[in-house]
């Protein structure tokens, strides 16, 4: 049980650098947004890839801990 715990909380963590990442991305993607229109097209594009990848991720991560549930639950 103490195995599962240890994974949930690497899960976690690995979670919290995606989305520090994910901002960090989005903060020099704002700031491109300002300067012209072409990088305002590229800025959209960029944070519409973004919010793609992120509900994979997420969608991964998801899945990965009900698979960790179920196999030290054994269901």
């Amino acid at each position: 049980m103490q195995n599962l715990f240890k994974r949930i909380k690497a899960t976690i963590n690995g979670t919290i650098i995606h989305f520090i990442v994910s901002g960090i991305i989005l903060v020099m993607a704002a700031i491109l947004i300002v300067w012209t229109d072409f990088f305002l097209r590229l800025g959209i594009g960029l944070l519409t890839i973004i919010i793609a990848y992120v509900f994979f991720y997420l969608a991964y991560k998801t899945w990965w801990l009900k698979r960790e549930i179920e196999k030290h639950l054994k269901l």
